[in-house]
């Protein structure tokens, strides 16, 4: 086995996108033994470019590989086998930032991943090729912001936005990490807990129940990636889950494997490294 490689670099948006996009993730790993990556659950749309090599994902949709996708908020895993050489880009999209960047809502997306040239034509290309091709981190990052504003610029200066109950709703969860009774976040918004259900799926799309369970998930996953990583029971307790054996219930239907299997699998990994 050759020297072992490992890069992962995190950055912020230009200005006019941090409302929609958190941050940009690039990683880079080489001679690594071969593995699983688990594509699991989160807040963000999958939105990633990959060089060097196809991501093969086996889900719901079935086995695909692709080199630039997109898509939509889920709540089951994609398992990602690799050969231990992985060298792309993560995108992190906010729900609320599909209809800038995608000129439609997350929930028209839903549960599906589909390639990058479908959501933004030419710009997908400019977008992989000068990013793959640009000669340092630095560089790629700023095609990033670069080719998504231009994306985005007929809309930033009035940027659609879903109903304000729904933007609230969104951000009271993500802001408690699941942790509002869906009845109470109703009453919040002055909406029923039937209307916010069909409104948030529409265009958050999952349901504000299910987007708990990814956000107390999130929260999870979050905890146990830290280098002083806590018990498992001391997570359950922390991110509100019953006991931890409703915590590893929960774990195994949203991330197809138990918190201990992915600790053993995903650790450290660039792809989801904070």
């Amino acid at each position: 086995m050759g020297e072992l490689l490992s890069e992962g670099l995190v950055r912020t948006p230009a200005s006019a996108l941090r409302p929609f996009v958190e941050s940009y993730r690039g990683y880079r790993l080489e001679g690594h033994p071969a593995g699983v990556h688990h594509g699991v659950p989160s807040r963000h749309l999958p939105f990633m470019l990959s060089f060097d090599r196809p991501v093969v994902t086996t889900g719901e949709q079935g086995t695909a590989a692709r080199w630039a996708f997109a898509g939509g908020l889920h709540d089951s895993a994609a398992t990602i086998v690799h050969d231990g050489n992985q060298h792309g880009m993560a995108i992190q999209v906010t729900p609320m930032g599909a209809r800038l960047l995608f000129g439609l809502p997350a929930g028209a997306l839903g549960g599906t991943v589909v390639d990058l040239e479908e959501l933004l034509g030419a710009y997908a290309r400019e977008l992989y090729d000068r990013a793959a091709a640009a000669p340092s981190w630095d560089a790629r990052f700023a095609v990033l912001d670069e080719v998504l504003t231009k994306a985005a610029r007929r809309r930033l200066d009035d940027p659609p936005e879903p109903p304000s109950e729904v933007v609230r709703a969104w951000r009271r969860l993500v802001a408690t990490g699941g942790g509002v009774e869906i009845g109470a976040l109703a009453a919040e918004v002055g909406w029923s807990r039937r209307h916010l259900s069909e409104k948030f799926r529409t265009e958050v799309g999952l349901t504000p129940k299910v987007a708990a369970r990814v956000l107390r998930f999130e929260r999870a996953r979050h905890l146990l990636g830290l280098p002083t990583r806590p018990g498992l029971a001391a997570v359950a307790v922390a991110c509100g889950y019953y006991d931890q054996a409703h915590f590893t219930r929960e774990w195994n239907e949203l991330a197809g494997c138990t918190p201990t299997r992915w600790i053993a699998d995903e650790l450290p990994s660039m792809q989801d490294g904070e």
